[in-house]
C-alpha cells in the first residue's frame, strides 16, 4: 500500500504541478463532510482541481494505479459521500467556481461545480431570474455538491428539487472521457436520460465539471404565515388541508425542541408551549390571498398563534427561525442530523415514534424539515465526549430510520446514503433493484475506482 501511495502521488505531482496535496497535516482538512459519525480515512493526495484537463489528468492516474477517488466540493454533506477512503485521491472541485454563462432570455446558467448555490442565485436576481433549489447550506455548499446528492431544501414544496432544475451536464468518466447529457432545451427525449442518473449518484459514476441549470423569473411577490399548534398532529392536518385549496413554495415544520432552541439562540420569542410550528411561504399573484387562507385554517384547526404578512422583510424574519434551527442545535452539543422521508399523512406517526425513540434511549432529538413532502430531519444532540452517549445516539439514529421504513418510507430524502447508510439499503431496496444498480455502475466505473462502497 505504501509503495502504491507513493506511486500515484509521485505520478500526480508530475501531471499536475502546483495541484497536488501530499503532506498529512495539510490534507486533513481534506478528510470528511460534516457526519461525524461516517469513518474518515487517511488519502495519498489531495488534487485541486482547476479545470477539466485537471480533473481528467487526475482520473487517468488514478486509474492506471488503480487507486480509489473520492470526489468532494464545500464538505458541507451530511452522510459520509465525500469522506477520504484510505489511500485514495480526493479530487477538490472548489476552485472549479466559474459561473460561465448566464442566458437570461433562455433562463439558463452554465457553472462549474465549485460554484455556491446562493452566489448563483444572487447572480441571477440580478436579471430578475432566480435559481429555486434551496438546501439550508445554500450560503456554503456548492451546485456539485447538491447535484452529487440532488439536494433539495425549503422551496421543494412547489420547485422540486435540484434534478428539477438540470437542463445538461458535462462530466467526465473514470477513464476520462468526456461525455455530454443533453441539449439546453426545455425539450429532450433523444436516449436515456444520463442527466437524471448522474444526479443523486454521489460521485460513483463520473465527475460532473459543469451544469446547464434552468432559472425561473423572480416572484413578483411573496407572503408568509406562521403558526403555533398544540400538536404536531393539528400541525400536520393543517398542512394536508393547505395543499388542497393553495400551492405554497415552502411549508415548513419545526416541534418544541427546536423552538427551544431557536429561542436561546435569536431570543425570537416563539412560543415554546407550542407542540409544533408551521412555517409557509407563498409566492406569485395570488401570494397573499394563499398565506391568509392558511392562516384561517390554522385558526380552524386549534392553532394557538397565528401570524402573516405580505411585507417580504417581515416574512424573511419568520423564515429565518426555520433556517438557524441547525445552528441553534449545534450549540447544544454535537449534533447528528438524520434525513428520512414519509407521506405526508403519516407524518405524525413518524414524530411519535420519533419521541419515543429519544425518550427510550434517553437522548435530546429536536426535529425539523419539510412538511409539505414529508422529509424530516431529526437531529440526535449528544456529547461525543460521552462513549455511553455516543452509543446511545448510534442506537435512537437506527430506531428513526427503522421507524420511516415501517410506515412506507425511505433512509434519505435530499442528503443521500453516501456511507452513513449504506447499512439500511437491504431494508428499503431489493436485490434484483440493487443488482441493476452496481450493473449500471460497472458500465461507467469498471474498474469502480469511483467512491467506491458508497451510496449504493
Amino acid at each position: 500500500m505504501t509503495e502504491v501511495v507513493g506511486d500515484v502521488s509521485a505520478a500526480l505531482a508530475a501531471a499536475l504541478p502546483g495541484r497536488v496535496v501530499t503532506d498529512r497535516g495539510a490534507m486533513e482538512a481534506y478528510r470528511r463532510d460534516q457526519c461525524l459519525l461516517a469513518p474518515a480515512g487517511h488519502p495519498a493526495a489531495v488534487v485541486r482541481a482547476r479545470s477539466t484537463d485537471d480533473v481528467i489528468a487526475t482520473l487517468r492516474t488514478a486509474g492506471d494505479h488503480r487507486v480509489p477517488v473520492v470526489t468532494r466540493g464545500a464538505g458541507t454533506g451530511l452522510a459520509g459521500a465525500a469522506n477520504a477512503i484510505d489511500g485514495c485521491v480526493v479530487l477538490s472541485l472548489a476552485a472549479m467556481d466559474r459561473i460561465l454563462a448566464l442566458d437570461v432570455a433562455g433562463r439558463t446558467a452554465t457553472v462549474e461545480p465549485g460554484v455556491v448555490t446562493g452566489d448563483l442565485d444572487a447572480r441571477a436576481r440580478e436579471h430578475g431570474l432566480w435559481y429555486p433549489p434551496d438546501p439550508g447550506s445554500k450560503a456554503i455548499s456548492t451546485i456539485g455538491g447538491n447535484l452529487a446528492t440532488n439536494a433539495g431544501g425549503m422551496c421543494c414544496a412547489k420547485y422540486g428539487v435540484t434534478a428539477d432544475h438540470v437542463a445538461a451536464l458535462t462530466a467526465v468518466l473514470p477513464d476520462g472521457r468526456v461525455i455530454r447529457t443533453g441539449p439546453p432545451t426545455r425539450k429532450n427525449v433523444t436516449g436515456l436520460d444520463l442527466t437524471r442518473l448522474l444526479v443523486g449518484s454521489e460521485g460513483t459514476l463520473a465527475v460532473i465539471v459543469d451544469a446547464t441549470v434552468r432559472l425561473r423569473p423572480f416572484p413578483t411577490a411573496t407572503a408568509t404565515a406562521v403558526a403555533a399548534f398544540p400538536t404536531p398532529q393539528q400541525a400536520v392536518d393543517t398542512v394536508l388541508q393547505i395543499a388542497e385549496v393553495a400551492d405554497p413554495a415552502a411549508v415548513e415544520l419545526m416541534d418544541r425542541t427546536c423552538i427551544r432552541a431557536v429561542n436561546r439562540l435569536t431570543r425570537m420569542g416563539l412560543d415554546e408551549s407550542a407542540g409544533a410550528l408551521v412555517l409557509v411561504q407563498c409566492d406569485g399573484p395570488s401570494a397573499g390571498q394563499e398565506a391568509a387562507t392558511f392562516a384561517r385554517l390554522a385558526e380552524a384547526g386549534g392553532a394557538i398563534e397565528v401570524l402573516h404578512t405580505a411585507d417580504p422583510t417581515e416574512g424573511e424574519m419568520f423564515m429565518q427561525a426555520r433556517r438557524t434551527v441547525y445552528p441553534a442545535l449545534e450549540r447544544l452539543g454535537t449534533t447528528l442530523l438524520d434525513d428520512v422521508g414519509v407521506a405526508v399523512q403519516d407524518l405524525p406517526r413518524l414524530l411519535a415514534a420519533i419521541e419515543r425513540t429519544a425518550a427510550h434511549h434517553g437522548v435530546l432529538v429536536g426535529t425539523f424539515g419539510h412538511a409539505a413532502d414529508g422529509n424530516l430531519h431529526p437531529t440526535i444532540v449528544y456529547d461525543a465526549a460521552d462513549r455511553d452517549a455516543a452509543e446511545r445516539a448510534g442506537a435512537a439514529f437506527d430506531d428513526i430510520v427503522a421507524a420511516a421504513l415501517a410506515l412506507g418510507g425511505t433512509i434519505t430524502g435530499e442528503h443521500g446514503v453516501g456511507s452513513l447508510k449504506t447499512p439500511y439499503l437491504d431494508a428499503q431496496l431489493g436485490p434484483t433493484e440493487r443488482e441493476l444498480m452496481t450493473g449500471i455502475k460497472a458500465v461507467f466505473d469498471p474498474e469502480g475506482i469511483l467512491n467506491p462502497g458508497r451510496a449504493y
